[in-house]
């Protein structure tokens, strides 16, 4: 279970504005990548916080509530562009920059979920590998990332039916990838990822 360790140390070398950061969204073939940073409110810490994977869908956006009640939150985004054209991993990175740089207080030590830090970010920072499954308050992050993000692409199920975005998330589920083979790509399909490329490759290959 996460717990405030990681908060505590930065307290205790100085640091007063302490703010956990996560993305979600890395792995679909459809959508943005999202990131939230949480800036708890040490005493009063919502119950239940944990890796957002572990959690029900009801229960996620029940604490998402109370994450935002109780806390300092902002929530960016980058985009499907964004990703084709940086790759996943520095649009993660940018999605995250974005969201420090919307707090409306800046803080002064993050919490990075992952082994590597953004490029360009220009604070005390520590990178924490399973940060949601040690950090609260990445943990409170990936809570609100997911359930920001899970509800764009309800949204964008609507607009692109059959390709089952509002159970799926974008993820590259079987039924996912037989509507992507079925239907076709979407303006909202990743191109850069391979079973997206894969298809546009052959559509552009089929003999006349």
């Amino acid at each position: 279970m996460p717990d405030f360790s990681f908060e505590l140390a930065a307290f205790a070398n100085g640091a007063q504005w302490v703010v956990g950061v996560d993305e979600v969204g890395r792995g679909p073939l459809a959508g943005p990548v999202t990131a939230a940073a949480v800036r708890l409110n040490p005493d009063n810490v919502p119950h239940g916080l944990r890796d957002s994977k572990q959690l029900s869908d009801s229960r996620r956006r029940a604490l998402a509530d109370e994450i935002r009640a109780t806390a300092q939150v902002a929530v960016a985004h980058a985009s499907v562009a964004e990703i084709d054209d940086l790759n996943i991993l520095r649009a993660s990175h940018l999605a995250m920059l974005r969201a420090i740089a919307a707090l409306p207080q800046a803080p002064d030590h993050v919490l990075i979920d992952g082994n590597l830090l953004p490029r360009g970010l220009d604070i005390s920072a520590q990178a924490v590998v399973k940060g949601d499954a040690r950090s609260l308050s990445i943990a409170a992050a990936s809570i609100l990332a997911k359930v920001v993000r899970d509800d764009i692409m309800v949204d964008l199920a609507q607009h692109f039916p059959g390709y089952g975005w509002a159970k799926n998330a974008g993820y590259p589920t079987a039924a996912h990838l037989q509507a992507l083979k079925a239907l076709g790509v979407t303006p909202h399909h990743r191109r850069s990822f391979k079973p997206v490329h894969n298809i546009l490759y052959q559509e552009n290959n089929v003999n006349p």
